[in-house]
């Protein structure tokens, strides 16, 4: 049997309707970018951008050409930190979602 809606399709409908699940999306995508699983993140803020604001609208709140910012959050992506932290304060302006970031100590082992 056929699916009916594309997975993209279906995370976009909810992203758009649901606070919470788009609070997680950029949660996830920011936490991926701490974890150095950029080329993932790059993918989960193109698909919060496009649920959301789009790319115009990106493009005027963070004063970067829509090329720019297509290219940034493609799949040959490489965008600078500054460029990183000025689409994620888009975002989470364009949202209503507050980005914070908790860090904890953990124990080191020891040596041997």
């Amino acid at each position: 049997m056929a699916l009916t809606r594309s997975f993209r399709e279906t995370v976009v409908k909810r992203a758009r309707t649901d606070a919470a699940f788009r609070a997680a999306l950029v949660e996830e995508a920011a936490q991926n970018i701490l974890n150095g699983d950029v080329e993932i993140a790059l993918i989960q803020l193109r698909d919060v951008v496009n649920a959301t604001m789009g790319f115009d609208a990106l493009a005027t709140a963070t004063g970067v050409a829509k090329s720019s910012l297509m290219r940034m959050l493609g799949p040959n992506g490489n965008p600078r930190a500054g460029n990183l932290s000025r689409i994620l304060q888009a975002i989470g302006t364009s949202t209503g979602v507050q980005i914070l970031v908790h860090a904890e100590t953990v124990e080191k082992p020891e040596a041997a």
